[in-house]
């Protein structure tokens, strides 16, 4: 039963979202049936959110009593979660401090801890991907130097004082690398790599349906 019953369930609910897309949803029962399955996933998804959170404070919590390595990272995490957590749980009507609204704790956290090292992350990140770009970026054969050749021009044309340069060559430069580049060889590309995701979603969410792929269950 613990196998039969999540698989029947997962077969009955792909087959209302597949159903409701070939059939009129004002018209018919599927129309509701899949407004009642969406809404099972937001809260199945909430629920999940939750557990990830009692998760990662569970695995902290014990590396901390443990002292492992690198356990004073963690004990800032823990102290992270309940600082943004608990204030943000309990009812703002006590005090404006409270909830999640403007001048809050939370909100005070959020835009300056959180979003300062978001931008401090993304920064360093621009860092590392360029790199990654100089070691793979290598004329080493003709396809090689197309690639070089192509990234170069998109990585000027993406910052202004690079857009400048390549205007100061033409006038019309920037907006040829816009239009025959980003337009046209990237955008097939991505469509290629978008069309192969979804044949793979699409064998996936069949073997899920069919029964045969059961690693949901943690099998």
């Amino acid at each position: 039963m613990r196998t039969i019953v999540p698989v029947i369930i997962a077969f009955l609910s792909g087959m209302v979202m597949i159903l409701a897309f070939f059939f009129d949803p004002e018209k018919s029962i599927l129309g509701e049936l899949e407004q009642n399955v969406l809404s099972w996933v937001t809260i199945v998804g909430g629920f999940t959110l939750l557990l990830g959170v009692v998760s990662i404070f569970r695995v902290n919590l014990i590396a901390v009593k443990r002292r492992h390595d690198g356990w004073g990272y963690k004990l800032v995490t823990l102290i992270s979660i309940l600082a943004m957590a608990i204030p943000a749980i309990i009812p703002s009507k006590l005090s404006p401090l409270f909830g999640t609204g403007t001048d809050s704790i939370y909100d005070w956290l959020f835009n300056y801890l959180d979003a300062p090292m978001m931008a401090t992350m993304f920064a360093m990140l621009a860092f590392y991907i360029s790199s990654a770009a100089f070691r793979a970026f290598r004329a080493r054969n003709t396809e090689a130097t197309l690639l070089l050749i192509a990234a170069t021009l998109v990585m000027l044309w993406r910052v202004p004082m690079g857009e400048i340069a390549l205007a100061y060559i033409h006038p019309d430069l920037p907006q040829a690398i816009n239009t025959y580049i980003m337009g046209g060889i990237n955008m097939a590309v991505q469509r290629g790599i978008i069309i192969g995701a979804a044949l793979g979603a699409a064998a996936m969410s069949l073997r899920i349906l069919l029964g045969i792929e059961r690693t949901y269950l943690g099998k």
